[in-house]
């Protein structure tokens, strides 16, 4: 048994580390040259000229300022209330997904939930653009938020769905044995245990949010820009230092999510 246990490592087929390797630097390699030019004196961005600070303040206080932070606000506006309102509506579809038992159209429901994950992500953006057409919505903050929620209700779900599968239906029922209305079991005993699924699922779908571009660019209105998109149109004007200063920002964004999403998960299981 231990004999095929060894075979099936795939870690010991031949060039299993030189490909995970280089997959480590395909994906990272950029990341790290963006952040360390960030870091550049220089207003060139392939010549290293010391260390400093100034393109985080030019951020903060250059010309280009009052668009970023403008673009800045409008993310993380659309990223906290679409996150908020996904998680909510995903963690009521794993309840009656999860919980509910069998019913007609089960695999259907599961099936539309699952949609937008497997669907190419411009398709979406074309599609929900001629959704707003065709109702005749004026295209802005509203409509970014509102395709914002739609398609983050998936990756909220998975979380949430995973994490309510790990509960023992006996908890509830022995609650419910003890005179408990189904509203009381949700709120102090099955919401209370799928609290790491629901924050891992707002985290998710904060970080999917705040990042995306491709729909935003087609549902947007003109003069409206979220950080991906703003970040998008100076590019078209060159690569600017600044511009890797924010790209910086946001990946430590990123990073600091996942940090809290790592010790929400650590902290459930010591308990």
């Amino acid at each position: 048994m231990t004999n095929l246990s060894a075979k099936l490592d795939v870690r010991s087929y031949t060039g299993f580390r030189a490909i995970t390797l280089l997959c480590l630097v395909i994906l990272y390699a950029p990341l790290l040259v963006v952040t360390i030019y960030s870091f550049n004196a220089s207003q060139s961005i392939a010549v290293w000229e010391g260390f400093s600070l100034r393109w985080y303040v030019d951020v903060f206080t250059g010309p280009e300022s009052a668009k970023f932070k403008l673009a800045a606000w409008n993310s993380f506006v659309i990223a906290i209330i679409a996150a908020t309102v996904a998680t909510a509506i995903a963690t009521l579809a794993a309840t009656g997904m999860i919980r509910a038992g069998k019913f007609r159209f089960r695999t259907l429901s599961f099936g539309l939930i699952s949609l937008p994950l497997m669907v190419p992500e411009i398709v979406t953006a074309v599609a929900t653009l001629i959704f707003f057409n065709a109702i005749g919505v004026d295209r802005g903050l509203m409509t970014i938020m509102l395709a914002h929620i739609a398609f983050c209700i998936p990756f909220a779900y998975l979380p949430i769905s995973a994490r309510m599968q790990g509960i023992d239906e006996s908890v509830e029922q022995a609650a419910l044995d003890l005179y408990a209305t189904r509203r009381q079991v949700f709120t102090r005993i099955l919401l209370p245990l799928m609290a790491p699924g629901v924050i891992s699922g707002f985290l998710l779908a904060f970080i999917v949010s705040l990042d995306d571009f491709i729909i935003t660019n087609f549902v947007k209105g003109a003069g409206v820009e979220t950080l991906p998109t703003a970040i998008f149109g100076a590019v078209k004007q060159g690569i600017k230092p600044n511009i890797m200063a924010i790209s910086t920002m946001l990946l430590g964004v990123s990073v600091l999510m996942v940090t809290i999403s790592y010790f929400v998960s650590k902290s459930d299981k010591t308990t």
